[in-house]
């Protein structure tokens, strides 16, 4: 790698309080018709300091511009996996989301991401995709992290998100819900692009990169998942393997373990469409009902053994 922290693309290297490199570069930027051009960053977070997290993407951002149309940060990318929901929390006109709306109109590029937010006196492990026209869409997490006890700082929430982009449909989910076949899957081919942002770490990577390659299989979409990298303040490990999936389970791009990366890769929807209609598993596809319970742990009352049921139950009908 070149010392050299002035060193821009197409050399692929940056230098952002440490050293940055540019991984897999496009070679093609064509723009026409199904391609969509997506960048994936892999990087570490300071622990818990938003501004000095926002000031590295923003450098980050201007060195990969103009080349994508969709930029995917990881998990809680402003503070890492945090359970100081309480003190870290803001609402979506907070600082996080006001800057990432910026970042989005200014480069033309969608951006999708999670943070802690804040709605009401709750907390959310909260997913969003922010188009450049101002457009906004969230989602929060589903499956909340019991070993981690995410559930007794934050709510689970009860709703997917598909987002039509560019005439791609992306569905946006959050780690934890990686493990969760039934909630990631692709009723009636309902999303072309799954994206998994995560803080997932070193001593689990096995299950990621093969959970993420099933996901793509029996869901015959792309999947993209961004992990981070380093090590935070509860000593856990991250190496990343950032990657992205085809539709048959093969590996696309992917990131170097350890290494502050940009992944960035082309997609192909007419060759998803093309494989769909010559092997539609998709029509062979189970009817399933989920049952929807949100679960919020009362944090007066340590020590509990279960969770405590919010009042509201819901049910959701897939039909394949």
């Amino acid at each position: 790698m070149h010392d050299d922290p002035k060193i821009l693309l197409p050399d692929c290297s940056i230098h952002i309080r440490g050293r940055i490199r540019l991984f897999c570069p496009f070679f093609s930027f064509s723009s026409m018709g199904d391609v969509l051009r997506v960048s994936l960053i892999q990087t570490n977070i300071v622990w818990e300091d938003k501004r000095a997290n926002l000031d590295k993407y923003a450098v980050i951002l201007s060195h990969i511009t103009g080349d994508c149309d969709l930029v995917v940060f990881s998990e809680m990318f402003t503070t890492g996996f945090s359970m100081r929901a309480e003190d870290l929390a803001e609402c979506i006109d907070g600082e996080t989301i006001t800057e990432v709306k910026k970042w989005s109109r200014n480069y033309n590029v969608a951006i999708a991401g999670s943070f802690i937010a804040r709605a009401g006196n709750v907390c959310f492990n909260r997913g969003f995709f922010i188009e450049p026209d101002g457009s906004e869409h969230y989602y929060d997490k589903r499956h909340l992290f019991r070993m981690g006890e995410e559930g007794r700082h934050f709510v689970s929430g009860s709703e997917k998100l598909i987002v039509n982009y560019r005439g791609w449909n992306i569905c946006l989910l959050v780690c934890y819900d990686l493990r969760f076949p039934v909630w990631c899957r692709n009723v009636g081919n309902e999303y072309d692009l799954l994206l998994f942002v995560a803080n997932w770490p070193q001593s689990r990577s096995y299950a990621w990169r093969n959970l993420l390659i099933a996901r793509a299989i029996e869901n015959a979409a792309y999947v993209c998942g961004v992990n981070r990298i380093g090590q935070d303040e509860t000593s856990m490990v991250y190496r990343g393997d950032t990657m992205a999936i085809g539709v048959k389970g093969e590996v696309i791009a992917e990131s170097e373990p350890f290494v502050p990366q940009v992944v960035n890769v082309e997609l192909d929807l007419s060759k998803l469409k093309s494989f769909r209609e010559k092997f539609p598993v998709w029509k062979d596809a189970d009817e399933f009902v989920e049952k929807i319970t949100n679960y919020f742990f009362n944090t007066k009352k340590k020590g509990r053994d279960s969770p405590e049921p919010l009042p509201e139950l819901s049910c959701v009908i897939y039909e394949s």
